[in-house]
């Protein structure tokens, strides 16, 4: 009911108040009744606020309220044209942690979910070995059909979760419209729908049989490369509530101590992290979003293994060509090919200069060269490069934002590992081989290929299109059509070839 949303809303309220959040609002702009109004908040803040620290009173208020709160700071950390540059760095630390819950409520849930006995199902059933912010794993033993042993994680939610999160969600929702109803400047920024977005994400990650499955395809498409890889997935102990997978032995790439105690080539392992981040990006499209230390294990052979499929990304060859072009130019030093990139892909409007745009990426761009490695930051660079296009009134790209905020945490670990790591000559190999395969021979015959089966395609299509057109061409004759407004008459066969020809262009292209 919408009572309760709104009595949720106060306690939210309440305690961001007293976090004084009130201090990230820029006052300059406001009326001053608006400001007396913020004034007289800020009487309930906690003595110990200091206006030097908004972020982090932020996410700690964030932390505070609980799971949908962590995950909406998490979600806005990708959006800084709503809550700013300096807050979005802020959140984008927000830990998705919480404290665990009983396990005979995770037993519980088991039960329920396949009809016997926790005990029936798993041969041993641990405590829980850590929790985040909507689920939490417990190391436990089973025997498969087979009669196979395993030790594997089982990932359990918690109770109640996606009530929760619909309920709070319900509230967030009234406040975007109340936004976009009261101050119009706001909807430019799309508030309602920024939540109706993240409703959708947290469906899906609420949902363990994406994660699954999003494990499984990234392991598929990781297979030709010896380091890395993805759990097994017991498919037979699938729910939308459980996910049963291998349980994986290897050192946490956080535990720096005992990867040097190992012998691991820690530099080695730098690389890897780099190099597969951007394989995944750029090749395939399709990343691991969330690739902080403790979702990368080390195996023998400096084999990274990745857990926890519940944040993915996702990109078109549009803007994995974007990224790959983009490194590339920084690379060569070639800015105005970067900045053609941006103009062909339509993300600068082209009422503004190549050339012009050239120059401004230059600016970030040559200050790089001859400097240490440990000094140059790629996720740094990207920023700013997103800094520079709102001179030239580039729109906000979401799923850019999201991949920059994705190589920040990358970039993090590779450093974490060694700080002398040099990203650029990590990343060139990849760059190059995606450069080869898709700008030289190789990639223009399969533009030719693509083309010839979208021709084929619509010559297949060819009797359907004309009776279309057809059919078209006869409601129009029939209708009573003022003689000013009628288009020009084309045949049905000259309207089907015509769009034949145009689709077959636009197809080899």
């Amino acid at each position: 009911m919408a009572i309760f949303s709104y009595l949720r809303l106060v306690k939210a309220g309440w305690v961001l108040m007293r976090e004084g959040v009130t201090r990230l609002v820029d006052e300059e702009t406001l009326p001053s009744s608006v400001k007396t109004f913020i004034g007289f908040l800020r009487l309930f803040e906690k003595a110990s606020v200091k206006k030097n620290d908004n972020g982090q009173r932020l996410t700690k208020a964030l932390n505070r309220l609980g799971p949908t709160y962590i995950k909406v700071g998490q979600f806005l950390a990708t959006r800084p044209d709503i809550v700013g540059k300096a807050v979005a760095s802020n959140l984008a630390l927000l830990q998705d942690s919480l404290p665990a819950f009983e396990t005979k409520l995770a037993k519980a849930e088991i039960e329920r979910v396949f009809g016997k006995p926790c005990d029936d199902v798993f041969d041993s059933f641990s405590d829980a070995v850590a929790a985040a912010s909507i689920a939490q794993v417990h190391k436990a033993r089973l025997t498969l059909s087979n009669g196979e042993a395993r030790t594997v994680a089982v990932k359990v939610l918690r109770p109640r979760i996606r009530e929760r999160f619909k309920n709070d969600l319900d509230a967030f929702l009234i406040v975007a419209k109340w936004a976009e109803f009261l101050f119009p400047s706001m909807r430019r920024m799309r508030p309602v729908a920024a939540i109706e977005t993240h409703a959708r994400s947290a469906e899906l990650e609420l949902d363990l049989r994406m994660e699954a499955a999003a494990l499984s395809e990234l392991g598929d498409n990781m297979d030709d490369n010896p380091h890395y890889r993805t759990p097994d997935v017991f498919w037979q102990f699938m729910s939308r509530d459980i996910l049963v997978t291998e349980w994986v032995d290897g050192i946490k790439l956080s535990n720096l101590d005992a990867l040097e105690n190992k012998g691991y080539d820690k530099l080695k392992l730098a690389e890897i992290v780099i190099q597969t981040f951007l394989t995944q990006a750029v090749r395939d499209g399709f990343f691991h979003a969330d690739p902080h230390q403790g979702n990368l294990f080390v195996e023998e052979g400096n084999r990274l293994v990745a857990i926890d499929g519940g944040i993915m990304g996702r990109i078109g060859p549009s803007e994995s060509r974007f990224l790959a072009e983009i490194l590339w130019g920084f690379i060569n030093r070639d800015y105005y090919r970067i900045a053609k990139v941006h103009f062909e892909a339509g993300y600068v409007p082209a009422r503004h200069k190549v050339e012009d745009f050239a120059q401004a990426l230059r600016g970030i761009g040559e200050p790089i060269h001859g400097i240490e490695a440990k000094d140059i930051s790629m996720a740094r660079l990207l920023q700013q490069l997103l800094d520079v296009t709102d001179l030239f009134d580039m729109p906000m790209q979401p799923q850019l934002i999201f991949l920059q905020r994705t190589m920040v945490v990358a970039e993090g670990v590779a450093r974490s590992l060694d700080e002398n790591f040099n990203m650029w000559v990590a990343a060139e190999p990849i760059i190059q081989n995606w450069m080869r395969g898709e700008l030289g021979p190789n990639g223009h015959m399969k533009r030719v290929v693509e083309g010839v089966n979208v021709l084929g395609k619509l010559l297949s299509d060819m009797p359907e299109l004309a009776k279309r057109a057809e059919k078209l061409s006869h409601d129009m004759a029939t209708a009573q059509i003022k003689p000013e407004k009628q288009p020009k008459a084309y045949g049905s066969y000259a309207i089907a070839v015509s769009l034949l020809v145009l689709a077959a262009v636009l197809g080899l292209q």
